[in-house]
């Protein structure tokens, strides 16, 4: 990694993973295998920022831990980068299994549990879903009725518009993004420490 970080793909360490490395690789990862219009790919970083953000409006008041965890749902793509689900698929459970290992030291290394919870993956995988039906429609070239039937209907009163950012702005928000998350996060549980005393 460009922070001098070694990382074992096959046992990764959580101590070896930085937010730089994972902001950096995500930045320029694109969605949609860089078939999208405009001067810019659509990045994976700037796709994850957009997915915590559906997911905060999917459950109004959604504790920053787990805004943090869909902010950080496609972190393991910053060294195996992003595959679509088809191929993702084929390569069958061995794949499953590298990705999640991979997952779960990112987890534990930004203060997350190894595995969110069941409702908090369901959460993350419908903002997930939402935000590739707005990318489909607006700059991957699918139709609307396409979009419905591949990616179900983005939630009711959510309207966003894509515009991919340059390499190093999608970096840049995705850095900021997580330290506000991040910050956010250490404060709530340093509440609910205190008041377990």
């Amino acid at each position: 990694m460009l922070s001098g970080r070694r990382l074992d793909l096959l046992d990764p360490s959580p101590l070896d993973i930085e937010i730089e490395d994972i902001a950096h690789g995500l930045a320029r990862v694109a969605r949609w295998n860089g078939q999208t219009i405009g001067e810019h790919g659509f990045s994976v970083a700037q796709h994850s920022i957009v997915v915590e953000e559906i997911a905060a409006h999917i459950r109004p008041g959604l504790e920053p831990r787990w805004r943090l965890a869909a902010l950080l749902h496609d972190a393991a793509e910053y060294v195996i980068g992003d595959m679509i689900s088809p191929f993702k698929a084929a390569l069958g459970v061995d794949y499953r299994a590298f990705e999640e290992r991979l997952e779960a030291a990112i987890h534990v290394r930004f203060g997350l549990p190894a595995r969110s919870p069941v409702q908090v993956k369901a959460l993350i995988k419908a903002a997930d879903r939402a935000c590739a039906f707005f990318e489909a429609t607006q700059i991957a070239g699918f139709g609307h009725e396409e979009a419905l039937e591949l990616f179900g209907a983005p939630p009711a009163g959510l309207g966003l518009t894509i515009a991919p950012l340059s390499v190093s702005v999608a970096e840049a928000r995705y850095l900021e993004r997580y330290q506000q998350l991040a910050e956010a996060a250490g404060a709530a549980s340093a509440v609910n420490a205190g008041g377990a005393r």
